[in-house]
């Protein structure tokens, strides 16, 4: 997976000011789901993630093409903030923050007592060197939007000062994806190797397995499990099968085929875990066939949502509204939903001279379960309105190389969309590092600064709906639907998290009983 591509938003439908000033909550109450007993210290989980051995990766800045390395990275390191399970915005390594009357700056504080793994204090001079190490990532704009690397500074050993461009009352929700934290000057062959901050530190890694061990002096509180083992799978029917025979005791984002044969089952647990993911289908606006705004409505509106629901995700997921976000609180209020209508779809085709002599390519990828599904559902419903359409897969390292924000056509996944402002800066905005689409809207742009500007949570909700209309009715996204999470676990493990994205990883708080 792709997981630079990932997050979320605070609470509620706006901003308070009470919140703006929050210190955020202990990591500990990041993304636990009730535990079903008392914790008991202790054993070693073995857990099952998705990846690939031509994608493996060690850099925690770097782009994360599996699961499992992005289970590891996020266990051994933390990010400053995280998803919460009652705050979509909790603190990590970072124990409050405080922001400017502009909303320009921000000071984030270090949690008291938060160490490396050999024992070093963490600084402020640590996070600011990280954080501009990840800014200057080829994806580092898109994952710290406005804010250039010089304009992150420490200030004190236990202060880090983000200056962004412009107002932006959501930038502690972008501070969860990716900035993991390294000691400072940390050499680029050392990376492998280096110190985290997280609950757990590297024993051992080899060719996308790993074992790590709990740290008994994480910031966050009492970490519960002795060890984790992480066994990477690359294909979800290989890690179901290992789950089914006991090999693992948890299948992490096992999909929903596995899931409808664990259901018959006493002794696996199925968790499920609404808006988890997304699989919209992505076509390029500013070129192509697709660049006209009538051809795009038109296939939205040639779409089954409710069919593509019901198979390719056998039920375990809902229908959406082309608006990425699904989770926010303020999601398509007022927005009628898009449902299938091939007669107006025939029509814009029409006027927009849309050439049904050809085929067109649908790019995908079986990187996830349901993917190519979807894909191929798709072709086949919109030959009902007369469009031709040729399936064709690639393999994950080709997709990302050739295809992703550079094709006309393609599927695509991303989790953790309880935020529409996150989806907003990172795919959609003009120059957007991760503009999918290569969509440009200067309503939408300008929606957009409103929304991160504004404080007030009724000024704020109305300026999210503008946002929303103006993506539903332009945007390059086909979202057709959402995904539940589905984990498979044994009946012994107890309080995995019940959050999408990133929330899922944190497993601080598993506990396995006897």
């Amino acid at each position: 997976m792709n997981w630079n591509r990932r997050q979320v938003l605070w609470a509620g439908s706006g901003i308070g000011a009470a919140a703006l000033l929050a210190a955020c909550g202990g990591a500990n109450d990041a993304a636990s789901s009730s535990s079903g007993g008392k914790p008991r210290k202790g054993g070693t989980l073995r857990i099952g993630a998705l990846g690939r051995s031509s994608a493996l990766t060690r850099d925690p800045h770097g782009n994360q093409g599996n699961e499992s390395d992005y289970l590891i990275i996020a266990l051994v390191y933390d990010t400053l903030t995280a998803p919460g399970l009652k705050d979509n915005t909790v603190g990590r390594l970072a124990s409050a923050w405080k922001p400017s009357k502009d909303l320009k700056t921000w000071r984030f504080t270090i949690a008291k007592g938060a160490t490396f793994h050999d024992g070093t204090p963490v600084t402020a001079d640590d996070v600011v060197w990280s954080l501009r190490r990840l800014r200057n990532t080829p994806a580092g704009a898109a994952r710290l939007p406005g804010i250039k690397a010089d304009n992150i500074t420490a200030e004190g050993k236990d202060t880090v000062v983000l200056v962004s461009d412009y107002a932006n009352a959501e930038l502690p929700m972008l501070t969860r994806l990716s900035t993991f934290i390294l000691k400072k000057n940390t050499p680029d062959k050392g990376i492998a190797k280096a110190p985290g901050t997280g609950p757990f530190k590297l024993d051992w890694y080899r060719g996308g397995n790993a074992r790590l061990l709990r740290n008994d002096h994480w910031h966050g509180g009492k970490v519960h499990l002795d060890a984790i083992e992480v066994t990477m799978f690359e294909s979800p029917q290989a890690m179901a099968n290992a789950m089914m025979s006991g090999q693992i005791d948890v299948a992490s984002n096992a999909g929903p085929i596995a899931a409808r044969t664990a259901d018959s089952r006493k002794d696996i647990q199925v968790i499920r875990r609404p808006n988890d993911m997304a699989m919209p289908l992505v076509m390029r606006a500013s070129s192509g066939p697709f660049a006209d705004p009538k051809v795009r409505e038109a296939m939205k509106l040639v779409v089954d949502r409710e069919a593509m629901v019901k198979q390719v995700l056998s039920g375990y997921g809902t229908v959406a509204n082309d608006i990425l976000g699904t989770g926010d609180p303020g999601y398509a209020k007022g927005i009628p939903q898009r449902h299938r209508d091939l007669a107006k779809a025939k029509q814009l085709l029409k006027e927009a001279d849309f050439d049904f002599s050809k085929t067109y390519e649908l790019v995908t990828t079986e990187d996830i379960a349901g993917l190519a599904d979807s894909a191929t559902l798709f072709s086949t419903q919109a030959r009902e309105a007369g469009i031709k359409i040729k399936i064709v897969k690639q393999e994950s390292g080709t997709f990302y190389q050739k295809t992703w924000l550079k094709g006309d056509f393609y599927t695509n996944y991303w989790g953790t969309n309880d935020s529409v402002v996150f989806f907003a800066s990172k795919t959609m905005t003009t120059g957007a590092g991760q503009n999918e689409a290569d969509w440009s809207d200067k309503d939408f742009d300008a929606a957009y600064r409103k929304v991160i500007a504004t404080a007030d949570p009724k000024a704020r909700a109305a300026a999210l709906r503008d946002l929303q209309q103006i993506e539903y009715d332009r945007s390059g996204y086909l979202l057709w639907g959402m995904a539940d999470g589905i984990d498979l676990a044994a009946p012994k493990v107890h309080g995995l998290p019940k959050l999408p994205g990133y929330g899922r990883v944190q497993l601080e708080n598993v506990w396995l009983a006897q």
